[in-house]
Order: structure tokens, then C-alpha cells, then sequence
């Protein structure tokens, strides 16, 4: 079974000033209600929610590659790639995810709900 691991920012990393309809909480539900989908799905995936700094961000990530060296998806959530000013948030992970497991696939969702589609697309 391929191993996947599901990187999204976390809820309180997220300025949602710019989001109508949208709060930390509201997110952290549909959020584990996505991953409950994927658990129900009996896929092997391992979330991790990361902080908006890339540099953080990129250590959190390469502390999973180290401890689970064999993922051979990388779902990266909408939150990192489609809000501008977390362009180099998504730079710097895609270039870990790749120096640190050559081959990996990636997918990408539109939201929490999504996830399991995005993945689903690459096993």
C-alpha cells in the first residue's frame, strides 16, 4: 500500500480576515472530517499540519521524511498553494518533498473535502 502523507497549513496558522465564512474552528472540523473520510477509506495516510514560516514549516516536513522515509504520494492542501503570500511556503516544501524522496507523486485538493479525490487521482 502506497503511504501518503497530507500536508495542509493548521487552522491557527491561517489569517482568515480574507475569508468570509471561514474560522479556525470551522476549519479544524472539516478538516478532521476529511481525514476521517480517508481513515474510512483505508488509506495509509499520515497528516501534517504545518505553520504558515517556511522555515518551520520545511522542518515539521523533514522530521516526517525522516521518520517515515517511504511516502510515495504528497497531498499539499489549497491553503499553502493558492494564497498568495504562501508562495514560498509551497516552493520550499515541494523542493523537500522532492530532494528528500526522489520519485514522490503529488496531488493537490480545493479544500478538506477534497482530499480524498486528490489522492484517490494519484494511487
Amino acid at each position: 500500500m502506497t503511504k501518503i502523507i497530507s500536508i495542509g497549513l493548521h487552522p491557527s496558522a491561517i489569517d482568515y480576515t480574507g475569508l468570509p465564512g471561514l474560522d479556525e474552528q470551522t476549519l479544524a472540523a472539516r478538516i478532521e472530517q476529511g481525514d476521517a473520510a480517508l481513515r474510512a477509506a483505508g488509506l495509509d495516510v499520515t497528516s501534517c499540519l504545518v505553520e504558515a514560516d517556511p522555515e518551520a514549516a520545511e522542518k515539521t516536513v523533514r522530521e516526517w521524511l525522516r521518520s517515515e522515509p517511504s511516502f510515495g504520494v504528497a497531498m499539499i492542501g489549497a491553503g499553502v498553494r493558492t494564497i498568495p503570500e504562501h508562495t514560498l511556503l509551497f516552493e520550499r516544501l515541494i523542493n523537500v518533498l522532492a530532494t528528500a524522496a526522489p520519485g514522490i507523486r503529488f496531488c493537490f485538493n480545493t479544500s478538506p473535502e477534497t482530499t480524498i479525490d486528490a489522492i484517490r487521482r494519484q494511487l
